[in-house]
């Protein structure tokens, strides 16, 4: 089964926020497949479903966004998931200019401590991610007021888009493999030309 996790906060507090890029992916997945998140598993809500002829899971965490890797690592092991080839991980990045999309097959936590926290609870970084640029946050503003405050109204119609395309570029993963999806998607921002 390929797991697809998106990570953000819980609650109606972080909805739509920076750091919760990666929820907002997942339910634009819920919405275009057709799969609600209707059950809990190993502190995650979830959802099964297919793309194409492939099994699949929709996750989003719930354990906060610092301890990611605790329900991830649970779901993984649980599931037998193969980690470099059946789990995706969704995350923010304030690395990437607003609406930006880069997949990589493993990597490091580029200072993400949702990432981290996975790497540190796998014990590897060779699984695969999807990160979704947020924009960098200005001098003036501390980190985590940043990635917990919400997008301004052109930045966020920017967002739709690339939650959109990144749920694009997931199904391509999931059907095509990593490599076509990196030259079709690693090159594709969401913000107008």
């Amino acid at each position: 089964m390929f797991i697809i996790a998106g990570l953000g906060n819980p609650g109606m507090k972080y909805y739509g926020t920076r750091h919760n890029a990666g929820f907002s992916v997942v339910d634009v997945l819920c919405d275009t497949l057709g799969i609600p998140l209707d059950f809990e598993k190993h502190r995650a809500a979830c959802g099964n479903g297919r793309i194409g002829t492939e099994k699949i899971m929709l996750a989003k965490p719930q354990t906060y966004m610092n301890l990611s890797g605790e329900s991830i690592g649970a779901l993984v092991r649980y599931y037998k998931a193969d980690i470099s080839r059946e789990l995706l991980v969704i995350s923010d990045d304030i690395d990437l200019p607003v609406g930006k999309l880069r997949l990589r097959a493993s990597g490091s936590a580029g200072g993400h401590n949702g990432l981290k926290n996975i790497i540190e609870h796998l014990g590897t970084d060779n699984f695969m991610r999807l990160r979704i640029g947020v924009g960098a946050k200005p001098p003036e503003w501390e980190l985590v007021d940043f990635v917990t405050g919400h997008f301004n109204p052109e930045d966020q119609q920017i967002m739709n888009k690339a939650y959109a395309l990144a749920a694009d570029a997931v199904k391509c993963v999931v059907t095509d493999g990593l490599e076509k999806a990196m030259n079709l998607y690693n090159r594709s921002a969401a913000a107008p030309v």
